[in-house]
């Protein structure tokens, strides 16, 4: 359940009250109308084996979806035993081939276990796209330690302890592709956010330096770096987990308009969309890139 560039609760408070005075139908109806997928029928991942951390719901559920789609045998983590089975379910509905594997990030055994298994049940690793993190939201001076190594421990050990154990496999088959979820709070961020900030910027670090480790052993990594982006954890970060529908679409849009020259959150299909290009064979000359996909937020932050 990845983060990316998360509301505060007073501006989307605000943004609500100012929403409501307008017409909520009218706004949900025009994001819907600017946030359709281009679909193709490529198949660039047939009978390649994917992982995901972070899958059971937002961008990470949304490219497990996408990749079995193109073909890929997919395997994929998160801590939701519920929501892991009904994704698995719904990829395996369209004909995908899928496996949910119960693991939690922060714990190392559970990471290794998660890759170990998932190599087992299919044979190979080709491709990994890191995506698992959490926030939190405080002034530095109130974080606790235990929430501040919390934050820590799941955005940026997490994905050290996921290639840890990813990189062996693809060394063993000559190569592979890894893909990992920042966040644009890793270029431009605000109050609130330092353990999250602390740990995404790690991230552009980490992929960078193991790009250049792994440059001549056929493993392409690179950092994925997407904007605010219309997930459950970004409207449970709002304080809004709980409002109807349509009062968060209206909300939401409010506080893009003000805040994203697209004058829109990206959705999560448009995030996976970029991570499986990462995840191709696209592009065999990029290794240690930060790629932003934050419709030109990070683009006048300054």
């Amino acid at each position: 359940m990845p983060a990316n560039t998360i509301l505060d609760r007073r501006t989307m408070i605000a943004m609500t009250a100012a929403a409501l005075g307008g017409t909520v139908s009218g706004c949900s109806q025009q994001a819907k109308s600017s946030t359709a997928i281009n679909t193709t029928h490529r198949r660039r991942f047939e009978n390649k084996v994917v992982l995901i951390t972070g899958a059971t719901s937002g961008i990470g559920r949304a490219a497990a979806i996408a990749f079995a789609a193109e073909g890929a045998k997919v395997a994929f983590c998160g801590r939701r035993e519920n929501l892991g089975r009904e994704v698995e379910a719904e990829i395996k509905s369209q004909h995908g081939e899928a496996c949910y594997i119960r693991a939690d990030v922060r714990d190392e055994s559970s990471v290794k276990t998660f890759v170990d298994h998932a190599v087992q049940h299919y044979g190979r690793l080709d491709v990994a796209f890191n995506n698992a993190g959490i926030t939190l939201e405080k002034p530095l001076h109130e974080y606790t330690s235990a929430e501040w190594n919390n934050v820590l421990n799941t955005n940026l050990r997490g994905v050290f302890l996921a290639m840890k154990y990813e990189i062996p496999y693809m060394l063993g088959t000559g190569g592979g592709n890894i893909v990992v979820t920042s966040s644009s709070n890793a270029i431009a961020t605000t109050e609130g956010r330092s353990a999250y900030t602390a740990s995404k910027r790690g991230l552009v670090g980490l992929v960078q330096s193991a790009a250049l480790d792994y440059v001549d052993k056929g493993i392409r990594i690179n950092t994925l770096i997407p904007g605010t982006t219309d997930t459950a954890l970004v409207r449970r970060v709002a304080h809004m987990e709980n409002a109807p529908d349509v009062v968060w679409e209206a909300a939401q849009h409010q506080w893009a308009k003000a805040h994203v020259p697209m004058k829109r959150m990206a959705t999560p299909q448009e995030i996976a969309a970029f991570a499986l290009a990462l995840a191709s064979d696209d592009f065999p000359y990029m290794t240690g890139a930060q790629m932003v996909i934050d419709g030109g937020k990070t683009a006048r932050a300054g």
